[in-house]
């Protein structure tokens, strides 16, 4: 958590403080020290976690064509799941990283919030595509929860349609823009509690 992050966080700390004692009423510089020295901590030891969990799915995940990163607070697993064109069938060759992916998450973070990103590439109208990346994105996410076990309430399913910013092949379509027909898997560690393991 950033130190912005952290001042924000104490803002409502702050106002309950003013409106149980008045305007004159501030926090102590001690308590606002050890309230940032523990947010501090926490963001240490969840970066950790995260450095953690991405490397284990890297050495996991090699095997596949996944691009594995870790953001702040986040693990962005690229190219979870292809499809084919106008179409949202999940693919019988990407559920072995499927399953992979969610036994690490069931072992790791099972309280972690996932995004499964749904993207086509720019062939049809934009209503469509968002449309039909949304299904694609839907049909991982069954997966994930249906046979992968995930909690259902942890996984969420987004749609980018043919997003210009997001495409692998820019402006590609058909068999040239196969890339930009994909799923990905976003791990999201804001405000999950303790790691399962």
């Amino acid at each position: 958590m950033s130190l912005k992050a952290a001042r924000v966080a104490l803002v409502p700390l702050c106002l309950l403080g003013v409106a149980l004692g008045g305007c004159s009423q501030y926090v102590k510089k001690t308590d606002y020290d050890a309230a940032i020295s523990e947010l501090r901590a926490n963001d240490q030891k969840q970066q950790q976690q995260i450095d953690a969990l991405t490397q284990d799915m890297q050495q996991r995940f090699a095997k596949y064509d996944a691009q594995i990163t870790a953001m702040q607070g986040r693990i962005n697993v690229d190219t979870a799941a292809h499809f084919a064109f106008g179409d949202a069938t999940l693919r019988d060759q990407d559920k072995p990283l499927l399953d992979d992916f969610a036994k690490v998450i069931g072992q790791h973070r099972s309280d972690a919030v996932i995004t499964v990103e749904g993207f086509t590439d720019p062939a049809g109208s934009a209503g469509y595509n968002k449309r039909l990346g949304l299904k694609r994105a839907q049909a991982v996410r069954d997966y994930l929860v249906g046979t992968g076990g995930l909690n259902a309430d942890k996984v969420r399913a987004v749609s980018y349609g043919e997003s210009s910013n997001r495409q692998v092949e820019k402006g590609q379509i058909r068999d040239a823009g196969a890339n930009n027909r994909r799923v990905t898997l976003v791990v999201d560690f804001a405000g999950s509690g303790t790691p399962t393991s």
